[in-house]
């Protein structure tokens, strides 16, 4: 099976190749397509791949774009780091994606999925314009996620507002440092379920201890390795939250868009 890759992050494009063949090594990828530019003469002069991996929001516009030129039938993987509002809307239509840095678990239940539509013939349903115009209102969704936590002070409970949480941090329990400092604990299991809940356009999963908010972000600082340090504002600045080389591209794209 032929597989081109949409992507203007090179470790990025990179990493994702690299677990394509760890998942499914009968999957070629012929090429990797830096910008919206290049996809639009690529697509102007060669066939479409069996499976097309595709960036959401590339350095110069919208991947959607493309299909707005272009009647491509090959079932299609959405990779994105932040628009969960956006992948609500993918799964309503028939589209599947990954989410950044992108799991193997998670690319191989794509890429069955995508096997399944090529075997059964059949075109996978996208309503595109339905899905630009949920990225185009995400105020229209934001009642889906959490508004509040109810936290634990002294024995009682009290309602926090999600906009005064500055980071939810793992440690022997799971807390959360408000904006002015304040530490309480909250009964959530995991950070992943805490993950699940907020508006992945203002928080942003560092890593396995840590989600910040960006408005919470004091300075990133590069350190070897392509590594990054990243420091809270006070009178939470005594968090250097360290994130991986992998994550490193994805979160610039995220603070940066």
């Amino acid at each position: 099976m032929k597989a081109v890759i949409i992507e203007d992050e090179e470790i990025i494009a990179r990493v994702l190749v690299n677990t394509i063949k760890k998942v499914d090594s009968s999957i070629e990828v012929v090429e990797i397509i830096p910008s919206l530019k290049v996809a639009r003469k690529w697509f102007g002069v060669n066939a479409e791949p069996d499976i097309l991996f595709m960036d959401i929001q590339l350095s110069d516009g919208v991947s959607f774009d493309l299909l707005e030129h272009f009647s491509l039938r090959c079932p299609i993987i959405f990779t994105t780091a932040y628009d969960e509002y956006a992948l609500r809307a993918f799964k309503v239509n028939g589209v599947d994606y990954l989410l950044k840095p992108v799991e193997e678990d998670d690319l191989r239940r794509a890429i069955g999925k995508c096997k399944d539509i090529i075997s059964n013939r059949a075109a996978p349903t996208a309503d595109i314009q339905s899905l630009l115009q949920s990225i185009a209102s995400p105020g229209s969704v934001s009642s889906r996620y959490k508004q509040r936590f109810i936290v634990h002070m002294r024995n009682q409970w009290m309602p926090v507002p999600v906009k005064d949480i500055a980071c939810f941090s793992k440690e022997v329990l799971n807390y959360i440092y408000l904006f002015n400092g304040e530490r309480y604990t909250v009964d959530i299991n995991t950070l992943d379920e805490v993950e699940e809940l907020l508006d992945p356009g203002q928080f942003y999963r560092a890593n396995r201890q840590y989600i910040i908010n960006i408005d919470a972000v004091q300075s990133v600082k590069p350190v070897e390795n392509s590594k990054l340090i990243i420091r809270l504002k006070e009178p939470n600045h005594k968090f250097e939250i360290d994130m991986s080389r992998e994550k490193a591209p994805v979160f610039k794209k995220w603070m940066d868009r």
